[in-house]
Order: C-alpha cells, then sequence, then structure tokens
C-alpha cells in the first residue's frame, strides 16, 4: 500500500478479481454509448443529405458536370429510387463497411481519400497533444506553490490561451522560418516540419492544461500525506513528481481527453496556414467544392475519434486514481 494511502487513510483496494470485473463492465458501458453517437452522427448525416434543401442528386455533385452517367450512378449508389427505410439502412451497412460513397469532384473512392489523408492529421494532433503535456507538466510543476512563478506563468497562460493558432503560426513561421531560418515554410517532408505546427497548435491547449493541474498540484502539495512526507526527509523534487503530480492528474487527464477535439478542428486551420497535407485541406476543399460525400465522412471520421478518446480517457482515469477501482453499486 502506498504512503499517500496510509496516510489520507483511503479505503483498501478490493480483490484482483473485484476490479477487473468493475473495470470491464465500465468499458463495456462506455463502449456502448459510443456506439451510440457513432449510430446518431451517422443517422444525423444521412438524414442532412435527405432533409437539405433542393435534389438529393444535385447535392451530392456539387460542382461537378452533371451528366445522365454521373445521376445514374449516384442514384444507384444511394438507392435513390428505393424506399427511405430501405435507403437508410443501405447507408448504414456501407458506412459499416468503410464505404463512404464516391467522391464526384476528385473522382475517387472516400474511404481512400481518407486513408492517404488521415495519418498527417493525426501525427499533427499527437505532436500538438505531446507538446501541451510537456508545456503543462513543466509549468505546472514549476511554479505550483511559487509566488513569482506563479504569476509569470499566470501571465504566460493568458496570452497563450487567448492567441488563435493561426495567428500563432504566422507568429512562428515569421520567427523561426522566414527570420531565423531554422525550420521549414511549410510541407511534411521531415521531422522538422512538424515542429512549428505542433508548437502553434499545442501551446494554446497545453496554457488550458497548466492551469487546471497547477490547481490540483497546490491542492496536493497541501494535503497530509505531502506534509508527513516532507517530515521523513523526502525531497521537494520527489514530492511533486512522484507523489503529488499522481494525485493532481485526474481532472487535467480528463480535460485533455475533452481538447483533443480541440486539437483536431485547430489542424483544419493549421494545416491550411503551414501548407501541410491532411484532413484540415481535405475538409477545406469539399466544402468550398460543395462534395458532400467527403464532408459526411469526415464528420463521422471525427466522432469516431472522439468516441475513442473519452474511452481512452475513461480507462486511464481508472489507473491514475486506485480510489476510482473501488466504486461500486451498493
Amino acid at each position: 500500500m502506498s504512503l499517500e494511502s496510509i496516510v489520507t487513510r483511503t479505503p483498501r483496494a478490493r480483490r484482483p478479481s473485484v476490479w477487473r470485473s468493475d473495470l470491464t463492465r465500465r468499458i463495456v458501458s462506455r463502449l456502448l454509448g459510443g456506439v451510440l453517437v457513432l449510430w446518431a452522427a451517422v443517422s444525423l448525416a444521412f438524414l442532412g443529405v435527405h432533409l437539405a434543401p433542393g435534389d438529393i442528386v444535385s447535392l451530392l455533385i456539387g460542382e461537378q458536370l452533371r451528366t445522365p452517367a454521373i445521376e445514374a450512378a449516384i442514384r444507384a449508389e444511394w438507392g435513390l429510387n428505393e424506399p427511405l427505410w430501405w435507403q437508410y439502412l443501405h447507408y448504414m451497412w456501407r458506412v459499416l463497411h468503410g464505404d463512404f460513397g464516391r467522391s464526384y469532384m476528385l473522382n475517387t473512392e472516400v474511404s481512400h481519400l481518407l486513408a492517404t489523408q488521415l495519418w498527417p492529421t493525426i501525427k499533427l494532433t499527437l505532436a500538438a497533444l505531446l507538446v501541451s503535456i510537456i508545456f503543462a507538466v513543466v509549468i505546472a510543476v514549476g511554479t505550483a506553490h511559487r509566488r513569482i512563478g506563479r504569476r509569470v506563468a499566470n501571465g504566460v497562460e493568458l496570452l497563450l490561451a487567448s492567441t488563435p493558432s493561426f495567428w500563432m503560426g504566422i507568429v512562428l513561421l515569421f520567427i523561426f522560418s522566414f527570420t531565423l531560418r531554422w525550420f521549414p515554410v511549410a510541407g511534411d517532408r521531415s521531422l522538422s516540419s512538424l515542429v512549428l505546427p505542433a508548437l502553434a497548435l499545442g501551446l494554446a491547449q497545453g496554457a488550458v492544461i497548466a492551469q487546471l493541474l497547477r490547481r490540483e498540484l497546490e491542492r496536493a502539495l497541501d494535503a497530509p500525506f505531502t506534509l508527513t512526507l516532507r517530515a521523513w526527509g523526502v525531497g521537494e523534487t520527489t514530492i511533486r513528481l512522484r507523489h503529488a503530480l499522481r494525485h493532481a492528474a485526474l481532472p487535467a487527464v480528463t480535460l485533455t481527453g475533452w481538447l483533443v477535439g480541440g486539437l483536431l478542428s485547430g489542424a483544419v486551420i493549421t494545416e491550411q496556414v503551414f501548407g501541410r497535407p491532411g484532413l484540415g485541406k481535405l475538409t477545406v476543399d469539399a466544402v468550398l467544392a460543395q462534395d458532400l460525400p467527403v464532408v459526411l465522412a469526415v464528420a463521422i471520421l471525427s466522432a469516431l475519434i472522439y468516441v475513442v478518446m473519452s474511452t481512452l480517457v475513461d480507462i486511464l482515469s481508472l489507473w491514475i486514481d486506485p480510489r476510482l477501482r473501488g466504486e461500486s453499486k451498493s
């Protein structure tokens, strides 16, 4: 049993078999909720097409030249000559098999477009998430309960959190690409081309996480187990990194999971600023060209990513705070 558990007298953990059963129940419950969210997203996408004003064929063609062959292909693909309930079931079946239709603007399958553009966006999002976490942990641990450092950090965090990612990207490009020439201006040819976009996208989110993490860290540093650790001669750095940080991490982890959605949406603009490939450029081009199948596919994919991240955050919360493992229905 850890020292923190002894001092704060947390309840004794239950047997591993009972905890595994609770964990399995929580995961299954979260997955079922995720399935409902995905079903709602797909259903809204289907209803959005059928409730939009105008002809469905014209809506799906967008700005593409309308020909009898394309019209026939769309009617066959969406089953427009069939009853609405059959069209809905047919659309759901296609989505379950990864078939999001065809982009008639780009003359290719939407699933192929997503497969080729997904990895650059995921790479940028993960890099920005890493920047956010490192920035938040360093700032929070270094300034908690330190008056001058806290004031400086509050000012920096407020500035970063209120700066749009595209403006941050322009400033970073001007300083480090055009002036100092340390990093490339655009593209995705090397790891160095990922540094500035990740900073532009991740610093604002990291500032928000740092504010919450520092507040929780200061509470943990005032807890009884921390006073006992100091009385036993444990160093301040060890207390902050090994003991207090874990107690303070749970709210920050939950917030980070929610902010991943912001990183994904921010990637749309960031990819445009830095001339990077990815879902952001694909989405903007599809919206401007009224390429509806691509827009719907990106919306469904975003819902899937949100569900996956929410489930991972729930599982990680159980690992961080052992007290959650002991919660059960009475």
